[in-house]
Parts: C-alpha cells; sequence; structure tokens
C-alpha cells in the first residue's frame, strides 16, 4: 500500500523549525501581533492546523467489519476510528470497567490510540421467521441486527511526548452523528465506501485525507458540545484564548507573563486567567510548560543539539532548570530520554 501522508492537515512541523536564534526567542513581534498571528502573507494563522499538525497523526487505512454472531477484536497502539453502520456493539478500553455502547449512526474516535476491543452485545440476532412466529415472538425481546462497520486507523505520534493528545480523552463518540456539523461525516463515509469498493490508482492517499479529515470534524465537533472537558481545543476554538494559545505555540521560547497574554486578548489579567482555566483546563504557566517540554523533544528526537542549547531554545535560562522540569515529566533526564528514543527507534 502507498505510504499515506505523514501529516494531518499539512506537513508536520520539523525540529529545524523550532530553531530559531537565541535572538528571535529574545525578541519576539510584539504580543499583540504574535497573538493574532498574522504570518509573513499576512493570513490568519490557523493554530488548529498547527496543533494538529504538531501531533503527528495522519491517516492510513480503512477496513470494514462484518464479523460472525459473537465475536471480540482488540485494537491497541494505534489511533482508531469506527463507524457503525449497523447492529449494536459493545466498546471496552482495556483496563477500564466502564463499558460504551454503540449503535448505527454513532461514529467513535480513540485518538490516542488506547487499547481496546470491540464485541458483540450478546443478544441474540433476530431470525427470519413466518409472520405467525414472529407475531409469538414479544417486542423487546433483546434481539439485534448483525453488527457492521468501518475501521479507520491512524498513525499517531507518541502520546506520552506530546500533551495535546495525552490531554485527549481516550475515547470520543459522536451519538447519531446527525446535524448540520456533522453532514461533511456522511459525506467522507461514502467517499471511503466508494475507495473500497472500487479502489484505483490514488486511492491510498485519498483513504488516508478523507481519514484526516474526518478526524478533524469529530474533534470540532467534540469540543464544541456541551459535554467535552476543558482542553487545549476548546482553547483553540475560543476566539480570545485561541489568541494566546497561538502566541505561546510561535513562541514557546518568549518570558510570557500573564499580564502579557492578557493584553494580547484584550482582557483583564484576572478575567483572562479565570477564562484560559476555564477553556484549556489548567492555568497559562502549565501550558507554557507543556509546550515547551513538547518542543524540547522534538529536539532530543529530531537534532543532535547539546542539552544546553535546546534548553535555552525553549525558554529555560539553565540546563539544571530544564533538567528539572523534564524529569518531572519524564521520569528521565534528557540526555538519557533522548538515547532511550533513539534506541527504541533504531
Amino acid at each position: 500500500m502507498t505510504a499515506p501522508p505523514r501529516n494531518l492537515a499539512d506537513r508536520p512541523a520539523t525540529p529545524a523549525d523550532l530553531l530559531q536564534s537565541p535572538q528571535e526567542f529574545a525578541d519576539p513581534p510584539a504580543p499583540a501581533d504574535a497573538a493574532l498571528g498574522l504570518g509573513a502573507d499576512s493570513q490568519s494563522h490557523d493554530l488548529l492546523s498547527e496543533l494538529l499538525r504538531s501531533v503527528r497523526l495522519s491517516g492510513e487505512r480503512i477496513i470494514a467489519y462484518a464479523p460472525p454472531r459473537t465475536f471480540s477484536i482488540g485494537f491497541a497502539d494505534i489511533g482508531s476510528l469506527h463507524i457503525i453502520e449497523e447492529g449494536e456493539l459493545v466498546l471496552r478500553i482495556d483496563e477500564d470497567p466502564h463499558v460504551e455502547h454503540v449503535s448505527r449512526g454513532d461514529v467513535v474516535l480513540l485518538p490516542r490510540g488506547d487499547p481496546h476491543h470491540i464485541s458483540d452485545t450478546g443478544k441474540r440476532a433476530q431470525a427470519i421467521m413466518p409472520a405467525s412466529a414472529a407475531e409469538n415472538d414479544a417486542p423487546g425481546n433483546n434481539a439485534t441486527e448483525p453488527a457492521r462497520w468501518l475501521c479507520g486507523t491512524f498513525t499517531i505520534g507518541d502520546p506520552q511526548a506530546s500533551h495535546l493528545l495525552g490531554s485527549l480523552p481516550a475515547v470520543i463518540i459522536l451519538r447519531g452523528a446527525r446535524g448540520p456539523a456533522l453532514e461533511g461525516l456522511e459525506v467522507a463515509r461514502r467517499m471511503l465506501v466508494f475507495e473500497m469498493q472500487s479502489p484505483s490508482q490514488g486511492s491510498a492517499v485519498m483513504v488516508a485525507r478523507i481519514l484526516d479529515l474526518i478526524f478533524i470534524q469529530i474533534l470540532r465537533a467534540w469540543a464544541a458540545g456541551t459535554d467535552a472537558e476543558p482542553n487545549w481545543l476548546a482553547g483553540a476554538l475560543d476566539p480570545q484564548i485561541g489568541l494566546a494559545l497561538s502566541a505561546i505555540h510561535r513562541y514557546p521560547g518568549h518570558d510570557w507573563t500573564v499580564e502579557e497574554l492578557a493584553r494580547a486578548c484584550n482582557l483583564s489579567r484576572s478575567a483572562f486567567a479565570a477564562r484560559f482555566v476555564d477553556r484549556v483546563g489548567k492555568p497559562p504557566a502549565t501550558y507554557l510548560m507543556h509546550v515547551r517540554l513538547d518542543a524540547a523533544t522534538d529536539l532530543l528526537r529530531g537534532t543532535s543539539l547539546p542539552v544546553t542549547l535546546i534548553a535555552k531554545n525553549v525558554g529555560y535560562t539553565s540546563e539544571a532548570a530544564f533538567s528539572r522540569v523534564f524529569k518531572n515529566r519524564y521520569c528521565t533526564p534528557p540526555a538519557r530520554w533522548r538515547r532511550d528514543t533513539r534506541a527504541k527507534h533504531s
């Protein structure tokens, strides 16, 4: 199969993209301009696309499942999308006692690649029988249609190395997948089915791109819903907090203060701090720390820069301070993390 695109919305940021001179980190553009996200072409900065690129998640392939009446199928270490077409299924996240029942029209996304199983409900299937026999079969007899669903898979970055992936829930379920905001999901589903049934040159790339679009649609719909937990995605979609997130992600090495970010969002310090926590789920300083560490892991993984320079590039005044924060998150010093990561992928 042709290798799928290696990006979700565009190419992922490379470690080289994160390298800027100390002067650029020390003196970024005026905070208001940075927060507004005006690039060299004066186009509005697309924060969501930038964040999705950074998690290194991209569509891979699509499979149609129509298993026997009794089944249990496991999925592990890969992002998964399940579009339920017929019947009722039981979804279990491994080592989690809670189960989810999903049925026709539901769309299920497991963005972090959490190991899970999909199985039958244990209800017997409705058999075709004479009308007289059917009349004796009382309603509500727990019969169910045979299960049938589409499963799309994604290659993902290391969930432990990215707070963006790690902060998403293990499973996102859109019940019924109906409404104007989700009409595109049905269009995308039909396109996937067409490519599966009539594959031709370019189908592998088509499938990968369609899966990317579905992933984005699901995240948008979930973040806009009332059941979404505070996280970076809700913050990115907020017209004011999104400005602060854009500034932080574009210039993680800058010594951002709450006052500076609040001014960029045209909010008072207290209003900004409260709104930030309400949308993102953590204080600005904590979020900034996570962004800096994500940038640091990219540089550790993809370059041979000394740890001291990496620390400076992502905003730490000393290697000792950087190493302390890094070890608190990853339970290992930066240099050892680099060696272990490279050994694992060699």
